[in-house]
Formats: structure tokens, sequence, C-alpha cells
């Protein structure tokens, strides 16, 4: 079934057009996706609801009234719908890095949440997270030992950071962390919209035998407000294969292990 037959791939991929070009029309996106009108106006219907875009007489633009930081640290209701595919498979091929036994940690990423939606096949895992939805997500199997980290709740990445979370994880390690991040440069590092968040991660990072980040190839070659760590704190990225391969070997150079995933 191509992506495009369901209503969340076809939102996602109206997110992401919008993104590429700020507005997209009624007409076009019917055209696009081989859908009525009827069934696009649904769509750029529930997507308004959600404050992801704003409804023009004929289509839609992308939200341009909202703040640069609101611009710059989109929810994670917008991010769980860009690059759906790809973060799916990325999450699985990091799931294959788990054995039974392991003690991991998730972090509140939307591509780290797929690592949690690919534990099936494991019987005895401790999973640490500072992500509510991961959390709910490791509960379902109900028969791991999950363990939520306190702090405060940020409503944009339903996660929990700050003093209390910190101290919280300075308890405990981990086999593997898996790392997503908001921004990636070879130069610049990891990095993300949010100071607490950030902090959180570098925390994270450093109670971690193992570093995984996760990410989709769009966040590469890009640097957010707040600096997590230099990649060189990171054991292996795993993404999908539209990474160019002057990143790819500049990481390989650097003695990180890079795995890429079709979608």
């Amino acid at each position: 079934m191509n992506i495009y037959d369901t209503a969340q791939g076809r939102r996602s991929a109206i997110l992401q057009r919008l993104r590429e070009d700020s507005t997209v029309t009624v007409a076009q996106l019917s055209k696009q996706f081989g859908v009525s009108e009827v069934t696009i106006r649904k769509d750029l219907r529930i997507l308004k609801e959600r404050k992801l875009l704003i409804r023009v007489h004929g289509g839609a633009i992308m939200g341009a009234s909202a703040s640069s930081a609101e611009t710059e640290e989109r929810n994670i209701s917008f991010k769980r719908l860009v690059n759906t595919k790809e973060k799916e498979a990325i999450g699985r091929a990091a799931a294959a890095h788990i054995k039974d036994g392991d003690t991991i940690m998730i972090d509140s990423g939307t591509t780290a949440l797929e690592v949690a939606r690919h534990l099936e096949r494991f019987n005895d895992l401790t999973i640490i997270t500072n992500s509510i939805n991961a959390m709910l997500e490791a509960l379902k199997y109900k028969r791991f030992k999950v363990m939520l980290m306190g702090g405060s709740v940020r409503e944009t990445s339903l996660s929990t950071v700050g003093s209390l979370a910190e101290s919280n994880l300075k308890l405990f390690y981990c086999d593997k962390l898996f790392l997503g991040v908001d921004s990636f440069s070879v130069e610049a590092g990891l990095s993300t919209p949010n100071v607490e968040e950030a902090s959180t991660n570098q925390v994270m990072i450093s109670r971690a035998r193992e570093v995984i980040a996760v990410f989709d190839s769009s966040k590469i070659n890009k640097r957010a407000l707040a600096f997590i760590a230099m990649p060189d704190k990171i054991n292996t990225v795993i993404t999908d294969d539209n990474l160019s391969p002057t990143v790819k070997n500049q990481l390989k150079a650097l003695n990180i292990n890079v795995e890429t995933v079709s979608a």
C-alpha cells in the first residue's frame, strides 16, 4: 500500500510540501494524491485544528504568524507526521542493536519513540526514559521494567526535564542510549531548541555505555539554540539513506559507526 493511501501518510506529505513551498492549494493536493477535493479539505481542516497550518481561501499556508521560537520548536503532533516512514525504519534498525537483559535509555524524540515501538522480540529489558509517550509504549509489552524520570513536563515534547529529572538520571547507568535530536552538524554537534532538554540530554549521554543517535536526514547540517554534545560523544548514527556521502565519510573519519536504512 502506498503511504499516501492512508490519511496520516497523506497529511504528513502535505506538511512536508508546506515546509518546502510555504503554500499549497486544494486543487494541487487533490491532483498530487489522487483524491477528491473534499478529502483534501478534511485533511487541511484537521491539520488546522492541530495548529499545524493556517487555512486560506483555496488552500493553506505554513503558520507564519507563529513566533520564531514556535516555528523552530514544532510540537510533537507535528513531528509525528513528518518523515514517518523514515522514522519507523530507523527505529526498527535501532532496536536490532538491543540484547535481552539490556538496560536502555530512550529520550523524548519522535524517532527515539519508534525504538520503543519495536521491542516485541525481547523478554527482559529495563527501560529508562524521560518521554511520557515512550513510557506508555513500553508498558504495552507488560513484561519490562519501565522507569519514567521525574521533573517538569514540557508540553511540546511530553518529556520531563530539569534538575529533578537530571538527579534521577544520575542514579543509573545504561547499556545503550537512543538519542533523537532536532539538529545535527559535524562541525557544531548535536543541538535542540530547548535549553532544559539539552541539559537533560547531556546527563543521559554521561550515563550511557553506548550512545546511538537516531534521526532522519532532514536534521543534518542544521544547528539549534542549545548545544548538547559534539559528534565524538556518539558511538553510532542511524539515519535514512538520504544521508549525503560527504557527511557519511566525515562521521566515519570520527570513528562513528554509520548505519543508513531505506524507508
